[in-house]
């Protein structure tokens, strides 16, 4: 199972960006995928999750509002739309998947790609 993460950058605070995670060897349609963020110092904090239809989604409540997760069956893929970012927002962000929908210690991990939300 590959999943790779991609999207990442420097932004103004106040500003959008859309990641990607392209998921392989998988059967992708039965998978629940989410995002997790790492900040410098802290522990890795779950952002957004998406279930195996893309019916039913959780976010965060520091994001709630501001970021909204998807999911393309067609090509596999999982997107994070951010919007109004916030230095706070500056981490890390892992792609996950899981065929548990809600779970916060997902199977498969992504490596990570860096946010940087400048003031």
């Amino acid at each position: 199972v590959q999943l790779q993460a991609s999207g990442g950058g420097l932004v103004q605070a106040g500003g959008s960006l859309r990641l990607s995670c392209a998921a392989s060897g998988l059967t992708f349609s039965r998978y629940a995928l989410g995002w997790f963020r790492q900040a410098p110092g802290k522990e890795r904090e779950f952002v957004a999750e998406i279930n195996w239809s893309g019916g039913g989604t959780r976010v965060a409540d520091s994001v709630k509002g501001r970021f909204t997760i998807s999911r393309d069956t067609a090509k596999n893929t999982m997107y994070l739309q951010m919007n109004s970012l916030k230095p706070e927002d500056t981490a890390v962000y892992y792609c996950a998947a899981d065929r548990f929908y809600g779970s916060n210690s997902p199977r498969y991990w992504g490596q990570g790609t860096l946010v940087t939300v400048s003031s």
